[in-house]
């Protein structure tokens, strides 16, 4: 284990962490909407990622410090030590959108980049891992990407678990479905796992219009012109685009796109009077679920989109890294904190005797 002395938290290193989504879930310890999602034993030590912009974001947001590497650049042994291994891969390869070019899954440069995982598994062999992926993970090569994906995890001695799971069924406003792949080193880890179950209130989800700024409304850079809307509309029935997005239902899918939004495209927009506009970056981070206090106006609003519409929803990873403790963490954090107490009597009572 990578814990260090007087310290029962777990070691995370983290890949393509981009801004920060799946750091700030496993970590815990911050508010969305009127939910606190409290502290959980991980700590990350080691982050990288090679977009300049989204670390910035990180940076500014968390005391530990992420290096602008790419991953392909990183030497294993050097990775510092460490219990669980994070990495949302890229996934431009696989998704479904993703049209033009066709999908090229895992035949495709950055469809190979989890082979960077991979290497690092092999080398420091941490407790667990956590992959992130889109649906279209499922459907790529046809059908043939996740079975060899798994296949290389499991090569590098893990036993695997992957679901997919849709954020708006955990208290976020979004409907985005992603796949997790979950490995474990230890056959009974593996064995006590299990994925969260669907945390929705009442069985009701979050609505949009819980995190939509109505001030937004008064500001003019937010709105389509009349003649993106006149050439949206020529083409309307024909293209099935301009997807309205309905304020009682979560938001489909934001994506890094909404930098170059358009109502000719699948991005969600909003329509306010008779009037279409797009989100705010902050509107784009409160769909994602990101604390008020987490920030981004260190960089230009269209990189804000970039940063955001590519992170992992940070509730969404907060309940799998829940679920990680509460299946294979808890009873030995527990155990050990119950250890350091009854040394530390110990030692009182020797310098009592004394």
């Amino acid at each position: 284990m990578a814990q260090t002395a007087g310290n029962n938290k777990l070691k995370v290193s983290s890949l393509f962490c981009g801004c920060g989504g799946m750091d700030l879930g496993i970590q815990g310890n911050f508010d969305f909407l009127d939910n606190h999602y409290a502290a959980l034993p991980f700590e990350v030590v080691y982050a990288v990622d090679n977009d300049s912009y989204s670390t910035k974001i990180y940076n500014d947001n968390f005391e530990h410090k992420c290096e602008i590497k790419d991953v392909r650049a990183i030497i294993p042994n050097e990775v510092p030590d460490h219990d669980i291994l994070l990495g949302g891969f890229p996934c431009q390869s696989f998704s479904i959108s993703a049209q033009n070019p066709p999908r090229l899954g895992y035949k495709d440069d950055r469809g190979k980049l989890f082979f960077e995982m991979v290497k690092i598994l092999k080398e420091k062999q941490p407790r667990f891992f956590i992959g992130e992926n889109v649906k279209g993970l499922l459907s790529a090569n046809k059908g043939k990407a996740l079975p060899m994906i798994v296949n290389e995890f499991e090569k590098a001695g893990y036993h695997i678990h992957f679901k997919l799971l849709n954020a708006s069924e955990f208290g976020i406003p979004q409907k985005r479905e992603r796949i997790f792949i979950v490995g474990f080193r230890d056959f009974d880890d593996y064995f006590n796992f299990r994925f969260p179950r669907p945390n929705t209130l009442n069985g009701s989800k979050v609505k949009l219009k819980q995190v939509i700024d109505k001030e937004a409304h008064k500001d003019e850079k937010w709105f389509f012109s009349q003649r993106a809307i006149d050439g949206m509309l020529r083409v309307r029935e024909k293209m099935n685009k301009g997807r309205v997005q309905d304020l009682e239902q979560p938001c489909n899918t934001i994506s890094a796109h909404l930098a170059k939004v358009s109502l000719n495209g699948t991005d969600p927009v909003l329509m306010v009077g008779e009037r279409y506009r797009r989100f705010t970056p902050r509107e784009a981070a409160n769909i994602q679920s990101f604390p008020l206090t987490f920030t981004l106006d260190s960089v230009s609003e269209n990189r804000q989109y970039r940063a955001i519409g590519n992170a992992v929803p940070p509730v969404l990873m907060w309940h799998i890294a829940n679920a990680l403790v509460n299946s294979c963490v808890y009873e030995e954090v527990m155990n050990e904190e119950v250890m350091n107490e009854e040394v530390m009597n110990e030692e009182v009572n020797e310098l009592i005797e004394a």
